[in-house]
């Protein structure tokens, strides 16, 4: 083999070992990329099951039931225009409430109950993030503009 011939040899090992480097990273970023929801688009059908997500919005008032002696909690998370039921298998954050925002991390499962993973509660009472004050303003003109179409 000619010099020549080793150095392209090379060349084309090494663009083959970036290339498919590059595919497996790109793969790996694919996989762990979450992407956020309310429940409107919840209702809507926009998530498969079985997809991992994060669910946000408010937690309804009354919604919270807690099986005695374990861990378990269910509650419902809304944008004030849907609903979505979510369990939970975990300690919640201290700052969880009736009432309060919310961000849950998980999935849905088949009878459309969000199964989280994670529960996290806004920290202060300023701070909530963007898409879930995005949505949950959203979800407010739509059940106002509901309410005064039906009076």
């Amino acid at each position: 083999m000619t010099p020549r011939q080793r150095r392209m040899t090379l060349v084309a090992v090494i663009v083959v070992g970036v290339s498919l480097a590059g595919a497996l990273a790109l793969r790996a970023f694919r996989e762990n990329v979450m992407f956020y929801f309310d429940p409107t688009k919840v209702a809507a059908g926009q998530v498969k099951q079985g997809q991992r997500f994060r669910l946000g919005g408010m937690v309804v008032k009354g919604s919270v039931q807690r099986r005695p002696g374990t861990l378990d909690v269910k509650f419902a998370v809304t944008d004030f225009a849907h609903t979505v039921p979510v369990t939970y298998s975990n300690v919640l954050p201290d700052l969880f409430k009736e009432g309060a925002g919310v961000v849950a991390l998980g999935r849905l499962d088949a009878s459309g109950t969000f199964v989280a993973d994670e529960v996290l509660a806004k920290h202060d009472e300023k701070y909530m993030p963007p898409e879930v004050t995005r949505s949950l303003k959203e979800g407010q003109a739509a059940a106002a503009a509901g309410t005064e179409a039906t009076h």
